[in-house]
């Protein structure tokens, strides 16, 4: 068998390089270092979302994006977070685990609503098993529309996010 690897040898290619990704990736890092000492933690909650907010959002974790080399990591726990990333239109169940979420992080925080669903309430708005937009629950900072909003949007938005001023003292 390693005679067999040996005479094979790499047949895997090069990943393509996205040239967006290669212009944002050093302003992400540098806007990190100067406001966040270098390390940006992210909370993120599904309120309510289909997924696919999500897998964009792991996107940025596997080793073709790889965030946490421009000092952007997720973290388990609010009260290591410096950002709440919420992805969905926030479900009568969620409603209250979103405000706790919320109260437990150390303030001034960011709050993101990533999707056309966190931003307006895309298909479900308003209903009796929907708040709709996440800014009918929380304060919002920054919308990130898209469904799904691609990773190198997601990076240019925390670019709008820290460019455009500090967080709000709440």
């Amino acid at each position: 068998m390693f005679n067999k690897i040996f005479r094979t040898g790499l047949v895997t290619e090069e990943p393509a390089t996205d040239a967006e990704i290669e212009q944002l990736a050093p302003e992400l890092k540098r806007m990190v270092d100067k406001q966040f000492r270098g390390s940006l933690a992210i909370r993120m909650v599904d309120a309510g979302s289909c997924n696919g907010c999500e897998l964009e959002i792991h996107a940025l974790n596997n080793p073709y994006y790889a965030i946490e080399r421009y000092g952007v990591h997720f973290v388990a726990s609010p009260r290591h977070a410096d950002a709440l990333l919420v992805t969905g239109p926030v479900s009568r169940h969620m409603e209250a685990a979103l405000i706790a979420t919320y109260e437990a992080m150390a303030k001034p925080c960011y709050v993101i609503a990533s999707g056309d669903c966190a931003c307006n309430g895309g298909e479900f708005g308003v209903n009796y098993a929907s708040c709709g937009a996440v800014e009918n629950v929380l304060p919002v900072d920054l919308k990130i529309p898209g469904c799904p909003p691609s990773p190198a949007q997601l990076i240019r938005g925390l670019l709008i996010l820290m460019g455009q001023r500090e967080p709000v003292q709440r």
